[in-house]
């Protein structure tokens, strides 16, 4: 397969994710309907995050396995546990301050920074589109780096499940949007679908290139704290909700969604 082709297909995969925001411009949704939909999306996150932390675990383990074997260095599990760990916190601290800072008050005489004048509710769209994508960017990788080592079938298989598998990843963006009174411009959503989607395009055309599994690790890790983050912030909206049941259900179902579209690509044997 082409190098044109696999690119195209990898744009495909991460862009399916436009599937789900439409629902953001859902007029006057019902509080019950909004509440499914942000506990729906708190199930995504979770799977999201359990699936990084495995995937960004692995090659530490298997550094630290082959430094106990002899057959690997302390230095090299030293260094791959350093990125894990920076990464992490990275992405979750780091969106405390990137939040501190855009909610800080400018002075009279300063110009208010544009995201400043967004609502609470699009900053934290924005921050999951953010997390969602950084994930993406290496599902992008693994698709790439299958491509570049001539495993077609394979970079064919993991096209098809990432395609699946992000097309639910679209509510979790426009779960903070549907209280909003005022509806989000479909401009918005495109570029949400964008700043999610769009990372497994740009990871494709990296793995096409080179692989690194140490650049493959940091981005998993950058996207699991970032993750933990958005997932915190939702908790904190599901906890105004007063149907509990719903917001259980809800995050049983974007759970189950998760590791339904994970299977796929199981039981191909990829």
């Amino acid at each position: 397969m082409s190098t044109s082709r696999v690119l195209v297909l990898g744009a495909i995969a991460g862009m399916t994710i436009i599937l789900g925001l439409p629902v953001g411009r859902l007029r006057n949704p019902a509080p019950r309907f909004r509440a499914l939909l942000n506990a729906v999306a708190i199930g995504i996150l979770v799977f999201l995050l359990f699936d990084v932390l495995a995937h960004a675990n692995e090659p530490v383990e298997t550094a630290l396995s082959d430094a106990g074997d002899g057959v690997g260095t302390w230095w090299r599990f030293t260094g791959l546990a350093a990125v894990f760990a920076a990464g992490f916190a990275i992405g979750l601290v780091g969106l405390v301050y990137f939040d501190r800072h855009v909610n800080a008050t400018s002075p009279p005489n300063v110009r208010r920074r544009s995201l400043s004048n967004w609502t609470p509710a699009k900053r934290l769209s924005l921050l999951i589109a953010a997390g969602i994508g950084l994930h993406n960017f290496s599902e992008g990788l693994a698709i790439g780096q299958s491509a570049a080592k001539g495993d077609i079938s394979l970079a064919l298989l993991l096209i098809i499940g990432f395609g699946l598998h992000n097309a639910t990843e679209g509510f979790g963006i426009i779960a903070p949007l549907t209280a909003e009174a005022e509806l989000p411009s479909w401009g918005f959503l495109a570029a949400m679908g964008l700043l999610g989607g769009g990372p497994t395009f740009v990871g494709t055309v990296v793995g096409r290139s080179f692989v690194n599994d140490t650049v493959f690790l940091a981005f998993l890790a950058l996207a699991a704290g970032s993750i933990l983050y958005v997932i915190i912030q939702l908790l904190k909206v599901a906890s105004r909700q007063t149907n509990s049941e719903l917001t259980m259900w809800g995050i049983f179902v974007g759970v189950a969604a998760g590791f339904a579209t994970d299977y796929i690509l199981v039981a191909a044997g990829v």
